[in-house]
């Protein structure tokens, strides 16, 4: 059977995509921002702010594009079906728990901050890095607030404001940034407090912005615990084993960061680890936290706009599907999902990959932010971006499995990968340095998402194996054709510092890299492209 349909997946996809790609550029502005005020390795500010943001960061993604979410949004997708009146209630109740959840988690969190800088708050660099993560805790409270109000938005099969939403961070950042730090703080460690101010200011501003449209939606606030009850503990039984699930790479970076905060050897301080014996040095140079941000950072523009835009458009219909019962339409569909995500983040793993020095050296390398620097953030988003395919796919694949309520299988091959993670990771960085954290983050996910995949499609609902399979196999020759053009380019680029000059250098390549993998793909007769233009899907 032939023929075209319009899809609700690929339309919440591109409208996710249109705000995730205005928030990630925005996000790079606010990155060039602090990389200029704050450089990397210097004085290892930029690795106290980093860290102490990751903390907060974390509770974002495990909320946002998480554990709740996962859990909380099939709860209400179900019961807006059958009783939009109890669906009110039930989402009244889950915000107000939440906040006094988080209330309490931040309250606890402060204290322990504190008692920690009472007992070490004399060693070098500890002091700073618990005073800002101090300032920006609460930030968790705010941010996790807001992605309920976004959830609550997708359940609706509203996705226009909920994915604008997140540039309010990097709005606000901006101001702060560009408006406040510079002219009214005397040194970097100052100008990190105007930061760590600024993020708490946009988590209150990412709650405000969402609620006009909810109300226009009519969603109005009536706690009711025993009406909500049931949904309330259904949610917390499946969020516990979905957090794990869910934020393996999130939890992965962070142990990259800590490890690389603990074992990174301050250009003034001790070469030598004391409690491993005179003879072994530090593995790593201060600015490893910052160089392992930033890759991160320019891997997630990828992942926003591909991985987590089709999974948030993507994870009610995987809910209703389920719901129903209907197993071979969510197979269907997250084959779909899938497709998508592989036809885009494979070129643009490469692309990263290739072209990770002079765009780093074009957002990064200003003000405090020397040659040096960029040399080393520049290693971290190459193998980052080894990395992207599965990335993405992970956050796709899960929301399968949460769909169908599996919650453990999940589970049990995250808890694996993050155990397999820190193995690779206290191993690789003796010889790579920080490099060694990227590699083994990228080998695990895409372990991971083979795993969940394979599994997914023989115990639960089958997947397309055979247009998948097509769909990789021209994917990859069109990529393979795009890096030879990219590659070509570059290196006939001009080199020199001056921003026009490095603009060029990415640009160009960058542009004939996307033209010669588009008509690639078009020749050998993918339709995935196709599909995300239309907005149709191709049987």
């Amino acid at each position: 059977m032939s023929g075209t349909r319009r899809h609700p997946l690929i339309a919440g996809a591109r409208i996710n995509s249109l705000g995730t790609l205005v928030s990630r550029v925005l996000g790079l502005l606010r990155d060039m921002a602090t990389a200029s005020l704050l450089g990397m390795s210097k004085g290892g500010v930029a690795d106290a702010f980093w860290f102490a943001f990751r903390i907060p960061n974390l509770f974002r993604q495990l909320f946002g594009e998480g554990a709740m979410t996962a859990s909380y949004l099939p709860v209400l997708t179900v019961q807006l079906d059958r009783d939009p009146a109890k669906a009110r209630q039930l989402a009244s109740v889950v915000i107000a728990l939440l906040a006094i959840a988080l209330a309490g988690l931040v309250a606890f969190g402060e204290l322990l901050f504190g008692v920690v800088w009472w007992i070490w708050g004399d060693v070098a660099g500890v002091s700073l890095l618990l005073g800002l993560s101090a300032v920006m805790l609460p930030y968790l409270l705010l941010i996790c607030v807001a992605a309920q109000l976004t959830t609550m938005l997708h359940a609706s099969q509203h996705f226009t404001v909920p994915a604008l939403t997140p540039a309010m961070l990097n709005i606000v950042w901006l101001i702060a940034a560009w408006g406040v730090a510079p002219w009214f703080a005397p040194n970097e460690t100052a100008q990190a407090y105007v930061l760590a101010v600024g993020v708490l200011v946009a988590g209150a501003a990412q709650v405000v912005v969402q609620v006009p449209m909810l109300r226009k939606l009519g969603f109005r606030f009536d706690f009711n615990w025993s009406a909500a009850r049931a949904g309330v503990v259904q949610i917390l039984r499946n969020m516990a084993p979905m957090m794990l699930g869910l934020a393996v790479t999130q939890i992965n970076t962070l142990i990259d960061s800590l490890i690389a905060w603990g074992l990174a050897a301050a250009p003034d301080g001790p070469q030598t680890i004391a409690w491993l014996g005179a003879n072994v040095r530090y593995p790593m140079r201060q600015g490893a936290v910052a160089a392992i941000y930033f890759g991160d950072r320019l891997c997630e523009l990828p992942l926003g706009l591909v991985g987590t835009a089709v999974a948030m458009a993507i994870f009610p219909l995987l809910s209703r599907h389920a719901a129903r019962g209907d197993h071979q339409r969510l197979g269907d569909d997250l084959t779909i999902g899938l497709r998508v995500v592989l036809c885009l983040a494979i070129p643009a793993g490469l692309g990263l990959f290739l072209l990770a020095q002079p765009i780093t050296q074009l957002f990064f390398q200003h003000g405090r932010f020397h040659p040096e620097d960029t040399v080393r953030a520049a290693r971290m988003v190459a193998w980052y971006g080894t990395g992207v395919w599965a990335y993405c796919a992970s956050a796709v694949i899960v929301r399968g499995y949460y769909a169908l309520n599996d919650f453990h299988t999940p589970v049990r091959i995250a808890a694996c990968m993050v155990g397999l993670n820190l193995a690779m990771n206290l191993t690789l960085i003796w010889p790579l340095a920080e490099a060694g954290l990227a590699i083994s983050t990228s080998i695990t996910a895409a372990l991971q998402v083979l795993l969940l995949m394979a599994i997914f499609s023989r115990r639960q609902a089958p997947l397309g194996w055979r247009p998948l399979a097509a769909t990789t196999l021209r994917t990859v020759a069109a990529t393979c054709v795009m890096g030879l053009v990219v590659q070509f380019s570059l290196a006939r680029m001009p080199e020199g510092g001056r921003l026009i000059v490095q603009a060029i250098r990415v640009g160009v390549p960058l542009a004939l890299g996307v033209a010669a993998y588009g008509a690639s793909h078009l020749l050998l007769g993918g339709r995935e492209l196709g599909m995300l233009w239309h907005g149709e899907i191709v049987d």
